[in-house]
């Protein structure tokens, strides 16, 4: 006896979030203080990633202004972390449409959150030191998106931004390798519209993992290693 196929229906999601890391993105302020943003919406190729981020917020015209920001990938256990920086934004005041979805202004995000700021290696944004990876990185093309729509056009940005250093804590690192992270051990938290998840075990072993990450390794890395590392003389507020 055979099992017909499931049938596919036609929808209309408001969003389409079918599940994607968070990233804390640590920027740097007019002031030189730091700020903090959740955001849902990034991919990586190589040593680059795309930022998918509303283009009057805060972190973004603090990226466009500085070219800088730390990607800070927290792991399923700094939930609680993470959401206590939702419905907040470092603009002040807080733009209509936000404010509308009932954001406020927090001055400082890494206080709210309760997380702590380390000075980064190559870019002036701290790094969140709960988090488990924190990639430096450097802004390096604006795409805009939905111009040929005047309702949309200038809300939303993809940001390329190339890495240029990558720390992680001990225990994600695959034991007796030095760059290589266990997904075993790894556990991402996961944005699933609008809601937080952790990550299960592995389900099926996958034919990809037998090449070997070495064929994947960027230029980008090489030009990384030539990243000059910044001198601080105090930690950041």
């Amino acid at each position: 006896m055979t099992t017909e196929p499931p049938v596919h229906e036609t929808i209309e999601p408001g969003i389409l979030y079918f599940g994607t890391p968070v990233v804390l993105v640590s920027t740097e302020n007019e002031d030189g203080s730091a700020n903090l943003a959740p955001i849902s919406s990034a991919f990586w190729l190589g040593w680059r990633a795309i930022l998918g981020i509303g283009a009057t917020s805060r972190t973004t015209r603090n990226m466009l202004r500085t070219g800088e920001a730390v990607l800070n990938l927290p792991s399923d256990a700094l939930a609680p972390a993470v959401d206590r920086l939702a419905l907040t934004t470092g603009s002040d005041p807080v733009p209509p449409r936000k404010r509308e979805r009932g954001y406020v202004h927090v001055a400082d995000k890494f206080g709210r959150a309760g997380l702590s700021p380390v000075a980064s290696e190559t870019v002036a944004p701290p790094r969140v030191a709960e988090c488990p990876v924190a990639m430096e990185a450097v802004v390096e093309a604006v795409h805009p998106l939905a111009e040929e729509d005047e309702r949309q056009r200038g809300a939303v940005l993809a940001i390329e931004v190339r890495v240029q250093r990558v720390l992680v804590h001990d225990a994600v690192r695959l034991p007796g390798t030095d760059d290589h992270i266990d997904p075993d051990a790894w556990r991402p938290l996961i944005m699933s519209f609008q809601k937080l998840y952790g990550l299960g075990p592995q389900v099926h072993p996958s034919t990809l993992a037998r090449v070997p990450e070495r064929l994947y390794r960027s230029p980008d890395i090489e030009l990384a290693r030539t990243a000059p590392t910044r001198t601080r003389t105090a930690s950041p507020a």
